[in-house]
């Protein structure tokens, strides 16, 4: 089945593995559906690639990067400029595809697609200043030359939440500094990727240069892949859990890698803080993708002098929100993404419940057809539920109250994770104060979003290792080269 974005483009809503410059059926000769969360109906397929398709990606990378590394960095820059300025040219087809097979609310989707497509510019110009240093070294015998090399062959690994954005914070970066790439983007959610790197090949990314599969056995395609000594860098976005596991494959190859792991991000409220200005953030920090994030605020520690007004400035908002299917255009709640995540939700709300929390609105899966979860708020949560220690992953909002900074800084800092944090206070003080103090990789102070392509994007303790975005990025995917040398003065 084809969408038709435009004159130029149609979307394959049924592609197979890109594989050096062929699109081409998976070993696995059956498809892998790919559900539409509103409704659960099928919406479009993808090959299921084996182990010998992976290799074959990998060959394919590998073969194309001696060339692409060799291409100068204004050239290779031109085209990302380009591939920006395409998706920003089929960005409603795109944002179609994302709210289809993701269930976002379509004005999310849109939001998506140009923070996406603004990967592609960033990167467009930050690809031509990988500078090196030069210095004398202390001794006075030699000079000291650093220079920044392509890593090589790359791994990404996309989650299924965001499948336009992972995407592009990966493969920009990885192309700006020389790389090529096998891309493996969730199965929930691959039409989108697949839409992505086919405007890339339109823009002129060469062949091999971005390798695409899909597969229905990860843990021995990635396996075979991390083991294959050609491979230098993996960087992945998803679960604490299945990112540990893979970097103890990627320990066998001493494999670099960046890992974009969960979050439990505190939302702090102060007693002096602009009470409709929280809120206006805290919707944002909570609703965007229908909370479906690892930046999303999962836990909302409010001063106690100011948690009945803000909880009910809180339970009106969400209560005003519209639940409905993605694709339409009134929608501010989308599906979540199956009903595994559904059910995930309705247990930790009902565990909140069980040891005292209150329900002030939602609380209850709907029987709609479709993935729903409505707008939630609890309040009088004890430290005890489990939503205190776990992502929620849904659009649930429990409320906790504190009494003084110290405890609000403990209540914050008390989770193995250390994503984000969001805090508002009027004092400026007092708020570079706790930012400093919070342990977290990103803090928003007085905002509800700190995603931005110009800054580092990732977290500290149990949340990941290195960073996403801005001069970082791109770093990431390059070796320093250090030579030492003497010459005449």
């Amino acid at each position: 089945m084809l969408i038709q974005a435009n004159k130029n483009t149609d979307v394959d809503m049924n592609p197979n593995l890109l594989i050096g410059e062929e699109w081409r059926e998976g070993s696995r000769k059956e498809r892998i559906m790919v559900e539409d969360p509103a409704t659960g109906g099928t919406i479009g397929s993808v090959s299921d690639a084996d182990v010998s398709d992976a290799m074959l990606a990998v060959d394919a990378a590998y073969t194309a990067g001696h060339g692409w590394a060799a291409t100068s960095a204004r050239d290779r820059c031109e085209i990302l400029r380009r591939c920006f300025e395409l998706i920003t040219r089929d960005a409603n087809e795109l944002a179609n595809i994302i709210s289809l097979e993701n269930g976002k609310a379509i004005k999310d989707a849109r939001g998506e697609v140009a923070y996406a497509a603004e990967f592609f510019r960033w990167f467009s110009e930050e690809g031509v200043r990988a500078r090196g240093d030069i210095g004398m070294a202390p001794s006075g015998n030699n000079h000291i030359l650093v220079q920044y090399q392509p890593i090589g062959v790359s791994l990404l690994i996309t989650p299924w939440n965001f499948p336009a954005a992972m995407a592009t914070r990966k493969i920009a970066p990885a192309l700006a500094a020389g790389c090529t790439c096998v891309l493996k983007p969730a199965t929930a959610t691959p039409l989108t990727a697949y839409a992505i790197v086919r405007i890339m090949l339109e823009a002129g990314v060469p062949p091999g240069v971005v390798n695409v599969i899909t597969t229905s056995t990860t843990g021995s395609v990635v396996n075979a892949i991390l083991n294959d000594s050609r491979v230098r860098k993996l960087s992945f976005t998803g679960s604490t859990e299945v990112g540990r596991t893979l970097l103890r494959e990627a320990a066998g190859q001493v494999i670099n890698s960046s890992m974009e792991l969960g979050g439990n991000a505190p939302f702090l409220v102060f007693e002096d803080a602009d009470l409709d200005s929280a809120v206006e953030g805290a919707m944002v920090a909570k609703m965007r993708n229908g909370g479906e994030a690892c930046t999303a605020a999962n836990r909302f520690l409010v001063h106690r002098s100011v948690a009945e007004a803000f909880t009910e400035r809180l339970v009106s908002a969400m209560s005003r929100l519209k639940v409905g299917p993605g694709v339409n255009e009134d929608t501010d709640c989308g599906a979540m993404i199956n009903n595994e995540a559904v059910k995930k939700i309705q247990e930790l709300v009902d565990d909140a419940k069980a040891v005292g929390a209150r329900v002030l609105c939602g609380g209850a899966a709907t029987d709609e057809k479709g993935f729903y979860y409505p707008p939630t708020v609890l309040d009088n949560v004890p430290l005890t539920a489990k939503m205190f220690r776990e992502e929620i992953f849904g659009p649930v909002a429990p409320i906790y109250v504190f009494e003084t900074e110290e405890e609000a800084i403990r209540l914050a800092n008390d989770t193995e994770y250390g994503l984000v944090a969001y805090l508002y206070t009027k004092d400026t003080g007092r708020g570079l104060r706790i930012s400093a103090a919070l342990e977290a990789g990103m803090v928003a102070l007085n905002r509800g979003l700190v995603s931005d392509p110009a800054a580092p994007f990732g977290g500290v303790k149990q949340s990941g290792l290195g960073r996403e975005g801005a001069q970082h990025g791109m770093l990431e995917f390059m070796e320093p080269k250090y030579i030492a040398t003497s010459w005449a003065c």
